[in-house]
Parts: structure tokens; C-alpha cells; sequence
């Protein structure tokens, strides 16, 4: 008994300070911990609401099908829009293409050609807009000489 208070006296008088604050810092953990499971919602319970409210899971998955179904359907609206377009925009390129090609055969320039078909078709969009009107004389920025 003697020889068990004597190792025991003199292990806490060398390393007593440290087990306190050992035991301190484990006491603190434990509370951290508990605290942090205690405010965090647990799994199992969610599981158990969803078997009380089945009805309650298949609206939520009925209006997510719905939602998803929707957002397909604009998605391919607005890809049909797309490609529309871009079979506009080939069928112009392809009737300029084939009035270049017929002004090259008659031994016209096809860029003059071009900028008249650019011409014509700014030209009905702006008449039917604005009248064109004449720019003033103005006097040049840099003298002559």
C-alpha cells in the first residue's frame, strides 16, 4: 500500500499539471461533441417521417417530374428557334453565294455585286422607315496645303 502511494505521489508531483489540464481538455471534447450531435438533425428521423407521410414523398417527386418535364419542353423550343435560324441564315448565305457566282459569269465584280444586294436590302428597310437625308457641306479638317 506504502509502495502505491509513493508511485502515485510522485507521478502527480512531476506530471500532476499536465493530467489536469489532459483531463480538462477531454471533459471539454466530450461536451463539444455531445452538443454537436445533439443539434444536428439525425437521419433516422427523416426516414421515419417519410414512412408516416408516404403522400407528402410522391407529390414532392410528382412536381419534380413536372418542373423537369417543363424545362425540357423550353429547352427544345428554344432549340427548334435555333434551328431555324441557322437554316435562315444558310439559305442567305447560300442565295448570296449563288449571285456572286452568277455575276462572275457575266464579268461583273462579284464584291460590287454583293454590296448592291446589301444595298437593296438596307435600302427597302430604310424607305420604308426614314427618308435619306443630305449631308451638309462642311469644310474640311486639314487645310489644302
Amino acid at each position: 500500500l506504502r509502495l502505491i502511494s509513493v508511485a502515485v505521489g510522485s507521478l502527480l508531483s512531476n506530471y500532476g499539471w499536465y493530467i489536469l489540464l489532459a483531463v480538462v481538455a477531454i471533459y471539454l471534447l466530450i461536451q463539444r461533441i455531445s452538443q454537436s450531435l445533439a443539434s444536428r438533425p439525425n437521419s433516422q428521423p427523416g426516414a421515419a417521417d417519410a414512412a408516416v407521410e408516404p403522400d407528402v414523398v410522391v407529390r414532392r417527386q410528382e412536381a419534380l417530374a413536372a418542373a423537369r418535364l417543363r424545362m425540357q419542353e423550353e429547352l427544345n423550343a428554344q432549340a427548334e428557334i435555333y434551328k431555324e435560324k441557322q437554316r435562315q441564315l444558310e439559305e442567305q448565305k447560300r442565295r448570296q453565294k449563288i449571285a456572286m457566282w452568277e455575276s462572275m459569269q457575266e464579268g461583273k465584280s462579284y464584291k460590287g455585286n454583293l454590296r448592291l444586294n446589301q444595298q437593296e436590302v438596307e435600302s427597302g428597310a430604310s424607305a420604308s422607315s426614314t427618308v435619306p437625308k443630305s449631308k451638309p457641306n462642311k469644310k474640311p479638317l486639314r487645310g489644302g496645303g
